[in-house]
């Protein structure tokens, strides 16, 4: 189970970073982006450390919240 309250940065949780990255994501991976859909975790993850705000390293938390609402491995 996620835990999606916990803390990753000055009070930013990773409810918040989902919040903050999921209008992106849905329009990458519906094809209303310059952009492909992702294929696997991977690239995913790759996206979130380059796209969220202040942390600039993938949080798990979140890459395995995206990777299991887009069924990728």
């Amino acid at each position: 189970m996620l835990n999606l309250n916990r803390e990753i940065w000055e009070g930013w949780t990773v409810r918040n970073f989902i919040d903050e990255l999921s209008d992106e994501i849905l329009m990458i991976m519906e094809c209303g982006s310059w952009m492909d859909p992702f294929k696997t975790k991977a690239e995913l993850a790759e996206y979130i450390a380059s796209a969220q705000p202040y942390i600039k390293t993938p949080i798990p938390e979140v890459v395995e919240y995206f990777a299991l609402c887009y069924n990728l491995e």
